[in-house]
């Protein structure tokens, strides 16, 4: 049995929560009685995931690679389900696997875009308004590849590296207002993003994690409702492991 926490009138937005660890963290908020906004570039998958959770729950459409569409997301958002006091940015890709002197330019770019600038612009969005209401949660979803870099996938561990410095910076730069920064640092967890991977970088992975198993989305889903809740309210600016083990600081 988990732990409920009371998210009654308040609206979560979930970026990339049409699936994976996204819709985990949709479904374990949406439970606890927040209201869930999915943002998801695949409009249809979306769709689909707002409708399984049923009421407060709606889709919407968004690129946040594209910081006027995050604006207009978020304007969209608040004027369905009300002010928005959590945002658990989680939208990413991995991007190919090779080393970083061969590494692709259009998906170094691609890769930094996403899994950084999007967590970048969904903070900067909706700050301004969680510190004028005096609360908000934001929990941006890492990797253990930041902390420890991943041979073979330079582009995916700086950009989780940075989510961990912004996090920092924002931790320290919202102290006082009632707007808590944290981020997760999950080891692997089998989710879509394994389609983008080699089988050979994903038994690579497997073998760093000294349980032997990848995490499942629950386990991660399961922190980060902790982390939005406000019995969360002594951590900011943190990183928290959920690695099997495998963070070694």
């Amino acid at each position: 049995m988990t732990a409920r926490y009371d998210f009654t009138n308040q609206t979560a937005v979930v970026t990339g929560g049409a699936r994976g660890i996204g819709l985990a963290i949709a479904q374990r908020l949406h439970r606890d009685g927040a209201a869930i906004a999915v943002w998801d570039l695949d409009a249809a998958a979306g769709e689909a995931a707002a409708a399984e959770l049923g009421g407060r729950a709606a889709a919407f459409a968004v690129d946040v690679t594209d910081y006027a569409a995050v604006e207009a997301a978020l304007a969209a958002t608040e004027a369905r389900l009300g002010p928005v006091s959590i945002l658990c940015n989680n939208a990413g890709i991995a991007g190919p696997a090779g080393p970083a002197w061969d590494y692709p330019l259009e998906d170094w770019h691609a890769v930094i875009d996403l899994d950084l600038n999007g967590v970048y612009y969904g903070c900067r969005a909706v700050l301004p308004g969680m510190m004028a209401r005096g609360y908000g949660r934001i929990v941006n979803t890492a990797s253990i590849a930041g902390k420890e870099g991943n041979a073979n996938a330079a582009a995916y561990s700086a950009a989780k590296a940075a989510v961990i410095g912004l996090t920092k910076s924002l931790g320290k730069e919202t102290v006082g207002t009632g707007v808590l920064v944290n981020c997760v640092a999950p080891a692997a967890v089998e989710t879509d993003i394994f389609k983008q991977i080699t089988e050979a970088h994903i038994e690579m992975m497997r073998s760093k994690i000294p349980m032997g198993r990848f995490g499942t989305v629950e386990e991660v889903a399961n922190i980060i409702a902790w982390l939005s809740s406000s019995e969360c309210s002594f951590q900011t600016g943190a990183v928290f492991d959920v690695s099997g083990g495998r963070a070694t600081y």
